[in-house]
């Protein structure tokens, strides 16, 4: 992965073809573990969506796409798995290089992608209606057709999963697709289109445009020819989005940020709980809007449990890809930036420093590496309590009782995940769902957990469901039919 030439920008792709962008310009691609420039992609616009857009209009109003049965579409979905399997290493040397995560995280996000066009391949002709009894010399039934031509802007935290997240239900209930990844990371999401094509895709099916989000994220979100937005990212964002979905009178999933909470009561599988609550802050070195940033602590289990996290804390190491340590580092200078901003605050409000680790010996210098850090007792008003960082931070807070453990769960703005630790069953299960959360755990925590489990936020983290078979209800609209036969 040694960074050398810069590899020269393709294009969008559009229509099954690469084609030069409007606009004419490309954007750097900075390789995280080194800070240097290491490849170019086309800075696309309006213009460029535009084309994307009646592509996909094309496409499914006129193309063989939308004559295809849904088995017929779930094959293909089925073959772009296996191609992407196929392919799986070249396509984790990608990830690693364009995000900085450690090679085992890389290939792990390949093999999930893998994994969507499989589960979705399988379920696309599964998305069955129902008949509905009525009056007599009625017969009602319901049927689900695809939207049309959705958009799709995903996020630079986990590229390749994100494509296969939110394309793959999309195309699976009858689709065509154009996706505008982030303009930080997006090498494997270009990949997709060309990979597609080769396995039968019909063109236009899936176009991929990449570029900067005021400008072709704002284009495609506020496209009067899309029926349906698709958006991962920041609740601030997320905002404007969803008023372009309402200028434009069609539905959006929203997947925004987190503070999501591991809650450990006193009874609870020390070693397991301690695992899992640093393993959630520097998955991705804490860049996943799922990630267990805040860890509830019983009073009566504080002083053990924080030595065991100090413990773990002081071992970690942040490296290149290749060193395939503890984390990797985050995606940009700008991001090194505000974590460590975050970090900066705290200390100087006089934030207790549990612990930190450090960046491993022969990590490039210029690399936007941060070490983990643990903080706590964080005190409740502070923003290391309350913001997402986004970054591997993590803020340790202590509880009393079960009153004041829910209390403090949900004292945030946010609402996507939370964990519950307890050998008590009943007690884990009751505040388990009085913690307003999209997914909840017991005795385990995932950030987001598998392909086959839907996923999505409560309060400011967004609404709508991804991932397992809710999904292809986001991507399809019901029709009811009513035949009068006398």
């Amino acid at each position: 992965m040694t960074d050398t030439a810069i590899q020269p920008a393709r294009g969008v792709y559009i229509d099954g073809a690469w084609r030069p962008p409007h606009s004419g310009k490309t954007l750097p691609v900075v390789s995280p573990p080194t800070g240097q420039v290491f490849a170019e992609i086309a800075a696309g616009d309006g213009r460029d969506i535009n084309d994307a857009v009646m592509a996909a209009r094309a496409a499914f109003d006129k193309g063989p796409w939308g004559r295809m049965t849904a088995t017929e579409r779930g094959r293909l979905l089925t073959k772009l798995g296996r191609r992407i399997e196929e392919r799986a290493e070249e396509l984790a040397q990608v990830e690693a290089r364009d995000t900085g995560k450690p090679m085992r995280l890389a290939r792990g996000d390949i093999a999930a992608l893998a994994r969507y066009f499989e589960y979705y391949g399988g379920a696309a002709d599964k998305l069955h209606g129902e008949t509905i009894p009525f009056m007599e010399g009625y017969f009602v039934t319901t049927i689900w057709e695809p939207l049309g031509v959705t958009g799709h802007i995903i996020p630079w935290n986990y590229p390749a999963q994100m494509v296969g997240r939110t394309l793959a239900p999309a195309l699976a209930a009858g689709n065509a697709t154009v996706c505008k990844p982030a303009e930080d990371a997006c090498l494997v999401p270009l990949m997709i289109g060309e990979l597609a094509a080769e396995v039968g895709f019909p063109a236009g099916v899936i176009n991929v445009v990449p570029g900067l989000g005021h400008e072709a994220g704002a284009a495609l979100s506020g496209h009067p020819d899309i029926d349906f937005i698709s958006f991962t990212g920041s609740p601030e964002v997320g905002v404007l989005v969803q008023q372009a979905a309402a200028g434009g009178h069609i539905g959006c999933t929203l997947e925004l940020g987190g503070k999501s909470p591991q809650v450990v009561f006193a009874d609870a599988d020390m070693k397991a709980a301690i695992d899992s609550v640093v393993g959630a802050i520097i998955q991705n070195a804490g860049q996943t809007c799922s990630a267990g940033s805040r860890a509830l602590i019983q009073a009566s289990i504080w002083d053990e449990f924080v030595a065991a996290v100090k413990a773990r804390f002081e071992k970690l190491r942040a490296g290149t890809p290749e060193m395939d340590l503890d984390l990797g580092p985050v995606i940009s200078a700008e991001q090194k930036r505000r974590v460590e901003g975050f970090i900066a605050r705290a200390e100087g409000e006089g934030v207790p420093l549990i612990a930190r680790g450090r960046v491993a010996e022969g990590a490039p210098a210029e690399g936007f590496y941060v070490a983990p850090a643990a903080y706590g007792p964080v005190p409740r008003d502070r923003e290391l309590a309350c913001d997402e960082v986004f970054g591997p931070v993590l803020s340790m807070m202590p509880f009393e009782d079960e009153e004041d453990a829910i209390a403090l769960a949900n004292a945030t703005p946010f609402g996507l995940v939370a964990g519950v630790w307890s050998g008590d069953g009943n007690r884990a299960l009751r505040v388990a769902r009085r913690i307003r959360a999209g997914q909840l755990y017991i005795n385990g925590y995932g950030a987001g957990g598998g392909i086959e489990l839907p996923f999505g936020g409560m309060k400011k983290s967004g609404h709508g469901r991804e991932k397992g078979f809710e999904a292809l209800y986001e991507m399809a609209a019901l029709k009811t039919l009513v035949f009068k036969h006398g």
